[in-house]
C-alpha cells in the first residue's frame, strides 16, 4: 500500500474512533487547528505523563514549573523572536500556494537519498548473501552519481541557510527544477521572510493597551523563572527545569495533519550546566532522549539523529531526533546546546542579576543550557503511525488494530459480559467497579463478542476481559491479549495483577534506568 494511502487511512481512523477531530468542523473547520477527542486526550495525557515522570521522577535534579502563556513583551525582544523568528517562504505563481523554501529543498534531498536506498535494496536482492553494501555504495556509478549530486546541493543549501541568503535559496529551487506539488509548474516568486508570532492587546482601553504575544515557545517561561526556581528550590548546578505547555505559531505552510499546527503543545527541559561542560551534557541528553523514544518498542531503525544545517543564533550544537513517519523521516524532538545566550539577554534587558554562585568553584557565572524539546502533537502522530496495523485473519477478515504501548493506551481493559442476561451483566459491573480505581476501563455489552473485540482493537485496548457462565461458577474470566489475540482463564484474584504488569507507567520507566 502506498504511504499516501496509509496516511489517509490513519487520518480517517483518528476521526472515526475519537482520537482527533478538525477544530470547528461544523463551521467547515479552522485550518491547521485540531481538537483531541475522547480517545486522543487520554493517549495524549499518557504521553505527557511518560515524559514528565521520566524527567521529574527519574532525575533528582530536575523539577517542573507551569509558566503563563502571556508574558511581558520585552521578553520576546530579548530572546530575538521579535527580530528573527522567521521562516523563508516562496509562492508558486500558478497554484498560488505558499511553501517553506527550506522544506522544498529538504524534500528534494530526501528523494535523492531514497533513490540511493532503492538502488542498494535492488542490489541486495540480486546478490543475496554475497552482497557487500558498503562496497556497493562506494563503487556503483549510479549510487556515486546521486551521492555527488546530493552533496553538492546540500553544501549550497547549508551555506545559504547560514548566510541567510534568500536569493540563493530560490536559485537552488530553480536549479534543481523543483516543481509545485499542486500545479506541477516551476514558476516561483522570490523567497522572503515571514514572522511567525501571533500578537494581541492587553488592557482595558485601546489607547492604553499593551501589545503582547502568544508565546511561540515555552522555553522563555523557564528562563525568566530560572532564578526563582534555583533559589526557592536550593538547586545546585547541574539541574533542570521541565515544563509542558501550549505554544502558538502563525504557520503559513501548515500541513500533514497534526504534524505542523498553529496551536500546539510542547514538553521542554532546560538543563543548566557549568560553562565548558555544555557539549558533554549535550551528548548525554542525546543518549537519554533516544533511549526514551526507543523504549516504546517501535524499532530502533525508525529513529535517527539529524544535525541542523543552520544553527540558531543562540546555539553551538543542535540535532533533531527524527521518526520515520508515513511521509518520511521527520523531527519529533530537538536537542540544543543554547550556550548562555538566553540568560545573558534577560539579564541585559531586565537589569536583574541572573548569575549563579558555584560553591565548589567559589565563583559566579551565568550557566550554559542544554535544551530538549518535544512537540507533543508530533509525538502523538508518531505513536499513532507506528501503532496502526491492518492484519488479514484466517477467514480473510481484515483486522484494524492499534498496537499502542500498553502504558500509553487510552483504555487499559474492556469489560465484556458474554450476554446481557443470566446475571453476567451484574457480575461484569462488579468487576468494572473494582478495576476502575486503578485502570481506565470501558464497559461494553452491545453486539457479538467478536464485534466488541474489533472495536477494542481499533482503539488499542491491550486486554479484553470476558465474563461468561463459568465466571459465576469458579470466579475466573477469559482475558484476551490484543496483539496475539491469545486467550486464557484468569482468577479474579489475579486479574488486576495480570492487567497491571504491562499497562502501568512503571513498566516503561524501568526500561530507562
Amino acid at each position: 500500500m502506498a504511504q499516501e494511502d496509509v496516511f489517509r487511512k490513519l487520518v480517517s481512523h483518528c476521526k472515526e474512533y475519537g482520537f482527533v477531530f478538525q477544530s470547528s468542523e461544523i463551521y467547515d473547520g479552522l485550518a491547521a487547528v485540531y481538537d483531541y477527542g475522547q480517545m486522543g486526550v487520554e493517549l495524549k495525557n499518557n504521553i505527557k505523563k511518560y515524559w514528565w515522570d521520566s524527567m521529574v521522577l527519574l532525575h533528582e535534579n530536575v523539577v517542573g514549573i507551569d509558566s503563563a502563556i502571556f508574558m511581558h513583551p520585552t521578553i520576546w525582544k530579548a530572546s530575538g523572536h521579535v527580530d528573527a523568528f522567521n521562516d523563508p517562504l516562496i509562492d508558486n505563481k500558478d497554484s498560488k500556494k505558499r511553501y517553506r523554501a527550506d522544506v522544498l529543498i529538504e524534500d528534494f534531498l530526501a528523494k535523492i537519498d531514497d533513490k540511493v536506498d532503492k538502488e542498494v535494496e535492488k542490489a541486495a536482492k540480486r546478490f543475496g548473501d554475497k552482497f557487500d553494501e558498503a562496497m556497493y555504495r562506494e563503487t556503483n556509478p549510479r549510487v556515486l552519481e546521486n551521492i555527488e549530486k546530493r552533496n553538492e546541493i546540500h553544501e549550497r543549501f547549508s551555506k545559504a541557510l547560514n548566510d541567510n541568503n534568500l536569493v540563493e535559496l530560490r536559485q537552488i529551487i530553480v536549479d534543481c527544477e523543483i516543481a509545485c506539488p499542486v500545479s506541477g509548474t516551476r514558476e516561483w516568486t522570490d523567497v522572503r521572510q515571514f514572522n511567525l508570532m501571533f500578537s494581541t492587546e492587553m488592557g482595558s482601553t485601546s489607547d492604553g493597551a499593551l501589545k503582547v504575544y502568544l508565546r511561540p515557545e515555552t522555553a522563555q517561561g523557564i528562563f525568566v523563572n530560572y532564578s526563582n526556581v534555583q533559589k526557592t528550590g536550593r538547586m545546585r548546578i547541574p539541574f533542570g527545569i521541565a515544563q509542558i505547555g501550549k505554544a502558538f505559531r502563525n504557520e503559513i505552510v501548515a500541513r500533514q495533519f497534526i504534524f505542523r499546527m498553529r496551536e500546539f503543545e510542547q514538553m521542554e527541559l532546560q538543563f543548566f550546566v557549568r560553562p565548558g561542560e555544555e557539549l558533554e551534557w549535550f551528548e548525554k541528553w542525546k543518549k537519554i532522549r533516544m533511549k526514551w523514544h526507543q523504549a516504546l518498542g517501535f524499532g530502533a531503525d525508525n529513529y535517527r539523529f539529524h544535525d541542523h544545517e543552520k544553527l540558531a543564533h543562540y546555539a553551538n550544537a543542535a540535532t533533531d531526533i527524527e521518526y520515520k513517519m508515513p511521509f518520511g523521516f521527520k523531527e519529533v524532538e530537538g536537542i540544543h546546546s543554547r550556550t548562555d545566550f538566553d540568560l545573558k539577554q534577560h539579564e541585559k534587558f531586565s537589569g536583574k542579576r541572573l548569575q549563579y554562585f558555584d560553591p565548589e568553584l567559589n565563583k559566579s557565572y551565568i550557566p550554559y543550557v542544554v535544551e530538549t524539546s518535544i512537540g507533543i502533537d508530533r509525538m502523538f502522530l508518531s505513536v499513532i503511525a507506528a501503532s496502526y496495523h491492518e492484519e488479514t485473519l484466517d477467514k480473510g477478515e481484515i483486522r484494524v488494530v492499534m498496537k499502542l504501548p500498553p502504558a500509553l493506551a487510552p483504555v487499559k481493559a474492556a469489560i465484556l459480559p458474554l450476554i446481557r442476561k443470566d446475571g453476567l451483566s451484574d457480575k461484569a459491573r462488579e468487576i468494572m467497579d473494582k478495576l476502575k480505581f486503578n485502570f481506565a476501563c470501558q464497559y461494553d455489552e452491545k453486539d457479538s463478542i467478536g464485534k466488541r473485540y474489533r472495536r477494542q482493537d481499533a482503539i488499542g485496548t491491550p486486554y479484553c476481559v470476558t465474563i461468561d457462565h463459568q465466571t459465576l461458577e469458579d470466579n475466573t474470566v477469559t482475558i484476551r491479549e490484543r496483539d496475539s489475540m491469545e486467550q486464557k482463564r484468569v482468577s479474579l484474584d489475579l486479574l488486576e495483577q495480570e492487567i497491571s504488569e504491562k499497562t502501568k507507567m512503571e513498566y516503561l520507566l524501568k526500561q530507562l534506568i
